[in-house]
């Protein structure tokens, strides 16, 4: 069975500063390289933003998809620390609201229509599709510049 492929990536010039976002999808022959920019943000929110618009660009809820991120934040928040927060009604153990809950509830909701499958990659490694979704990143952080 043919999977899509998402590589996502964000970062932060300044935490918070200007951040961008990059996603580099592949689909059998397909691919598509999407990009965006935030004025002061944060390096984890832009991440939670990648991986939220490469899901959006999926239409399809029939196809899986492998999710590769270098974000541990978002690895262990997807695949850890949600169905805590979820039970405690978004709150952490220390009953304070979860940080970037309004981005949590909507890579959580886009996660539970399609099938996906966590991937973490060590970034800055060489890795072809994390330094692609890279490049948009800072691309993106660059355009705001401008």
């Amino acid at each position: 069975m043919n999977r899509i492929v998402i590589y996502t990536d964000g970062g932060c010039r300044g935490n918070p500063g200007i951040g961008g976002w990059g996603v580099w999808l592949r689909y059998e022959g397909y691919d598509k390289k999407i990009k965006g920019s935030a004025d002061s943000t944060t390096n984890n929110r832009m991440e939670l933003t990648a991986a939220i618009r490469g899901l959006e660009a999926i239409k399809s809820t029939e196809i899986a998809i492998d999710l590769y991120t270098d974000s541990k934040y978002v690895m262990n928040g997807i695949n850890e620390w949600i169905v805590s927060w979820k039970s405690k009604g978004w709150k952490t153990s220390s009953k304070k609201t979860v940080k970037n809950v309004d981005l949590w509830k909507q890579l959580d909701d886009l996660n539970e229509s399609h099938d996906v499958t966590w991937h973490w990659v060590k970034g800055h490694s060489g890795d072809e599709g994390n330094e692609i979704a890279d490049s948009l990143a800072n691309q993106a952080m660059d355009d705001l510049n401008k």
